[in-house]
């Protein structure tokens, strides 16, 4: 791990010496001028990471109470209750199998090609977001998150599919500090009345709550660096918009549309190192943090017992 940030801070040092800080606040782009500056990739990379967490996050919690307690249908049932929305009762408590049966379909969402997940985003997400997203742009323009209208590739369509992609992450780590939960604490909550539901959700959650923490910030420091499907997917555009429908760039996908370019000039393989280095350095620093949260959560846990 050391020779890999040597080499690379190594690599960058003409870039680095010649535009300095500046580098990270500039917002063009030109090999032609020897101009630039990547914080629209900076932007782009933390805003669709988020995004796509935000979209994730929800699904991946709700799969791991699922597959540790055996209660996706009612968690799924309350939440859609709370807006209205009613199902029949049987909906409240899906069949045993289905545990192992979810638990493998997460585990191969993993397993699929980051390119594999671009063609589906191009050819599958892509139409079916266009009309709800220009129906949102139209009659909600005004909202600065729906300012712009949808063009396909952007930030939606790759945080989408980016959510997706980290699922697996999220689900396992939330899942993993589930089950560490002491039986004693489920069993004291339904000693004292509280429903199988209630003990979830007053119980169970907030004593796991640092271990899904923990995985959400992982999953955010695998999302950073993700790269190919970015590329397919997120435009490619150095703007900075706050419209969810506007194209965008990230570092891993800069890094990935243009190395095949810098040829053996030792600036521009210069300037993408140093892009390389400010990646590595927010990933390093979002995983380091993932994992002392983590940690310490999953000391606490062992405490109780």
């Amino acid at each position: 791990m050391a020779y890999i940030v040597v080499e690379i801070t190594w690599k960058a040092s003409p870039a680095i010496q010649e535009y300095g800080a500046g580098f990270l606040s500039g917002r063009t782009w030109d090999p032609n001028t020897s101009e630039y500056g990547i914080l629209p990739e900076i932007w782009g990379t933390l805003y669709s990471s988020l995004l796509a967490l935000f979209i994730g996050s929800f699904f991946g919690i709700a799969v791991a109470v699922f597959l540790s307690e055996g209660y996706l249908g009612n968690f799924v049932f309350q939440i859609l209750k709370l807006f209205g929305i009613q199902f029949h009762r049987f909906w409240g408590q899906l069949p045993s199998w289905s545990e192992s049966t979810l638990k493998n379909l997460v585990e191969l969402l993993a397993a699929i090609p980051s390119v594999v997940y671009g063609l589906w985003g191009i050819f599958v997400v892509m139409p079916l977001l266009r009309e709800p997203c220009n129906w949102l742009h139209d009659n909600m323009g005004w909202f600065p998150l729906f300012g712009t209208r949808y063009q396909g590739p952007g930030m939606l369509t790759a945080s989408f599919v980016l959510a997706i992609m980290i699922l697996p992450t999220i689900s396992a780590i939330s899942r993993d500090a589930l089950v560490a939960v002491p039986p004693k604490l489920r069993e004291a909550s339904y000693g004292l009345g509280a429903t199988r539901w209630e003990t979830i959700l007053s119980v169970v959650l907030p004593t796991a709550s640092g271990g899904i923490f923990g995985g959400i910030v992982l999953a955010f420091g695998r999302a950073l660096g993700e790269t190919m499907a970015l590329a397919m997917l997120v435009g490619n555009m150095n703007t900075i918009d706050v419209s969810i429908f506007s194209p965008a760039n990230t570092l891993a996908a800069l890094l990935a549309n243009n190395f095949s370019e810098a040829g053996s000039d030792e600036m521009k393989v210069g300037v993408l190192m140093y892009a390389g280095v400010v990646l590595m350095g927010i990933t390093l620093v979002v995983n380091i943090i993932g994992s002392l949260i983590l940690q310490r959560a999953t000391k606490g846990l062992k405490g109780m017992r």
